[in-house]
């Protein structure tokens, strides 16, 4: 780079899992003295967003607050735009990250773009190819790889996909997902700390009781979906009483009032086989997904973390933007039908040899040194457009 010259990028971040992978990418900048970072928090998810943070000692430099309570697509999207807008105008910058496919994301992007600032997707190249499965997701990372000028892709896959779709190959980069070295740095601390740490409700837990972690929050999952999701976890409990399964529920009503309703009756009494609690911060969300058999989600991020933990992870969705979990045999597509979440779950409590061979499906979605990778891809980049 120039000499002297130290470069302002601002790394917008809205919910808790673009915080959290955003993270090590936003500590690997500050360490090196070329770059000014400014950390630029949108609140799209107020508590969470503060609190995946804080597990990184990063404070975010600026927050916009945006979040209300059962807020619409529209309020996020045009806040986001308009407040990002104006910390861009008050602090001029170099360029712009984004991560992922959130409505964030998108408005963060179109901010940038709008001003002539370079945007880097971080995350690029992810791809369903339906624009409602997930939504608005989907939509999101297409919209926002249009409107990118550099693309950091968690695989080759991801990489092709843009390519395909017409972007300059000199801009797509194969960096693998930064998510890889959140979950490392994150494990490397838990290792040092005592052996108690984790979620106070897996302490509570008899000595070697089987435990399933479960996630469901996507709008694709409202309704009908949800309920048949549930409906099958209840089965299952109902055929294997010391079984357990831990459910973090989400801070959006609409997912937390189903999954009580349809439940809630399993978390009753002394000995109850469901554990409702509220988000858990990132290292005892790491704990309790080393500590489960198996994960059920449909959540994206999660298939990646699933692999590099060695976990298997049915996904309870129709369609995954991460192929490679399923080609890789790192998860199984199990969809939201009852008789299918069922035959897959039974098969990975009773047959012991198949769970454990998912430990030696590899880590398709990087190795923890993407961080790295990016800070240099950024370097060369702007001393070029210098």
């Amino acid at each position: 780079m120039q000499k002297d010259r130290i470069y302002r990028v601002a790394c917008v971040v809205g919910t808790r899992p673009e915080a959290i992978k955003m993270a090590p990418l936003i500590l690997t900048l500050r360490a090196d003295g070329r770059f000014a970072v400014t950390v630029l928090g949108t609140g799209q998810h107020t508590d969470m967003l503060q609190q995946a943070l804080a597990h990184f000692d990063i404070r975010a430099d600026v927050n916009l607050n945006i979040m209300r309570d059962r807020q619409t697509l529209d309020h996020i999207t045009s806040a986001v735009l308009t407040g990002v807008g104006g910390v861009l105008d008050e602090r001029p910058q170099d360029m712009i990250l984004v991560h992922g496919d959130t409505s964030t994301t998108l408005a963060a992007a179109m901010a940038g773009f709008y001003r002539h600032i370079p945007v880097g997707h971080v995350e690029a190249g992810l791809r369903s190819h339906d624009m409602a499965l997930p939504f608005p997701e989907e939509a999101n990372r297409v919209l926002t790889d249009r409107l990118a000028s550099l693309y950091f892709a968690p695989t080759g896959g991801d990489a092709e996909n843009l390519r395909r779709e017409g972007a300059p190959p000199e801009r797509v980069h194969v960096t693998g997902n930064t998510v890889i070295d959140a979950l490392l740095w994150t494990l490397g601390n838990l290792k040092r700390q005592k052996p108690s740490t984790g979620p106070e409700l897996l302490r509570t837990l008899p000595d070697g009781a089987p435990l399933i972690l479960m996630t469901a929050h996507r709008r694709e999952s409202w309704g009908e979906p949800l309920r048949r999701i549930c409906g099958a976890v209840g089965e299952l409990l109902q055929e294997r009483p010391g079984l357990r399964v831990l459910i973090p529920l989400h801070k959006n009503p609409t997912v937390r009032e189903a999954i009580r309703r349809d439940l809630g009756a399993f978390a009753q009494g002394d000995a109850p086989q469901v554990l409702f609690t509220d988000p858990l911060n990132y290292p005892d969300f790491v704990s309790a997904m080393d500590r489960s058999l198996f994960i059920l989600t449909d959540s994206g991020g999660i298939q990646e973390e699933a692999s590099a933990l060695r976990k298997p992870v049915l996904i309870l969705r129709t369609l995954s933007e991460r192929p490679e979990a399923i080609t890789k045999g790192t998860g199984v597509l199990a969809g939201t039908e009852p008789g299918t979440i069922l035959r897959e779950a039974r098969r990975l409590l009773d047959d012991e040899d198949y769970r454990q061979s998912f430990a030696n499906r590899g880590m398709p979605f990087g190795d923890g040194t993407a961080s790295v990778q990016i800070r240099d891809i950024i370097a060369k980049y702007l001393e070029g457009r210098a």
